[in-house]
This record gives structure tokens, C-alpha cells and sequence, in this order.
């Protein structure tokens, strides 16, 4: 039991630090959309790996990693929309330096860390060939993982920050939910295939060679 549970420390450690190095090497884990205004990322890639290899506790611990990583790279590198990410930042007149910057900012990432465990587990359950059907339910679980995290930062976004939003972008309020919904359709199906992709593939070699699991 203690060799199990020094073997997810160990893991966990190993993963905390991926995604510590995903998020502050420049351009890799962070990568600012221009058009948008927003940063689309890989660093729920290691959230996403964790919570169906080690389990929905770790990988909403992974999730609040990816969090604060988010936290910092919104504090100490702002940009438009930051304020909407860090409570310390403000732009303009007034936007910004809002608490509730902290909900967009872990709320979707641990949730993003929890919800493959149960999509990987439920679907696993349900198939009548599980070995057959594993690689398209880790698909799958990736594709759930990201687009959480997409829809829920998006969402929270347009409910926490809908004008504030809209006003640092320069647009009328009346289009803020069409350039949301732009930017769930556009930046979070190109993020969900990408975590699908690299996550499916990572856990079916980890699991090949036993290295995490």
C-alpha cells in the first residue's frame, strides 16, 4: 500500500512538473490568439493524461496546477483579457481586479481534470469489449476534458465579465455571445482534437510501458 501510494507521488510529481514547464516555456504552453484575444493552451494535455491514469482527486489536483499557472501567466504577462484570469489585473477604466477572476481561473481547470476519469471509466463500463474500444474511449475522454475547460472558462467569462469583456475588445455587448461561441466552435474544437490526439496516445504508451501506471 505505501509503494502504491509513493508510486502516485511520484507520478503526480511528474506531471505537476510537465505542466509547470508546459506553461512558462514561451509560446508552448500559452499561445496568444491575436484575433481573439485569448491564449490558447496544451498545458490541460498533462490535467487531462493524469485524471484518467492516476484518478479524479489527482487529476483535480492537476487542474488547480494548470490553474495557477494560468494565475501567473495572466499576472505577471497581461494582456487584453487578463483581467478576466487575475484578480490583479485592471485595464482601461476600471476593468478588472475582480475575485471572481479566480473562478474562471481554476474552476474550469480542476473540473477539466475530473471529468475524463469518469468519461474514460463510464464508457469503459458500458462497452462490451473494453480492450477493443479503449483507444476511441481515450478519444473521447480527451475531446470531454478540453472542451469542459473551454465551455466553462467561455461561459463563466460571458457571465462574470459579459461587459467588461465586451468593452476591452471594443465590440457592443449585443455580439459578445456570437464571439464566444466563435471561440468555443473555433479555439476549443482545434484544442479538443489536439488533447484527444497527444493525451490517447500518451496514456496508451504509458500504460504499454508501465512508467505511470
Amino acid at each position: 500500500m505505501n509503494h502504491k501510494k509513493t508510486k502516485t507521488m511520484v507520478q503526480l510529481a511528474l506531471l505537476t512538473a510537465l505542466i509547470i514547464l508546459l506553461a512558462f516555456v514561451p509560446y508552448v504552453g500559452y499561445i496568444r490568439v491575436p484575433f481573439f484575444a485569448i491564449q490558447a493552451t496544451t498545458v490541460h494535455i498533462p490535467v487531462i493524461v493524469g485524471s484518467i491514469l492516476l484518478g479524479p482527486k489527482c487529476g483535480g489536483f492537476l487542474g488547480f496546477v494548470f490553474g495557477l499557472t494560468s494565475l501567473i501567466n495572466n499576472t505577471t504577462e497581461p494582456g487584453l483579457t487578463s483581467f478576466c484570469f487575475s484578480p490583479f489585473v485592471q485595464i482601461g477604466d476600471g476593468l478588472g481586479g475582480s475575485p471572481l477572476a479566480l473562478l474562471v481561473c481554476f474552476v474550469p481547470r480542476i473540473v477539466c481534470g475530473i471529468v475524463p476519469h469518469y468519461v474514460y471509466t463510464g464508457l469503459q463500463k458500458l462497452s462490451k469489449s473494453p480492450d477493443k474500444s479503449r483507444k476511441y474511449t481515450l478519444l473521447v475522454s480527451g475531446v470531454a476534458g478540453s472542451i469542459t475547460n473551454t465551455i466553462l472558462v467561455m461561459g463563466m467569462i460571458y457571465l462574470f465579465f459579459g461587459h467588461a469583456y465586451a468593452a476591452a475588445r471594443s465590440i457592443a455587448f449585443e455580439a459578445i455571445l456570437g464571439v464566444i461561441l466563435s471561440v468555443i466552435y473555433i479555439n476549443g474544437t482545434l484544442e479538443a482534437i489536439i488533447a484527444a490526439i497527444i493525451a490517447s496516445a500518451v496514456v496508451t504508451a504509458v500504460r504499454k510501458s508501465n512508467i505511470l501506471h
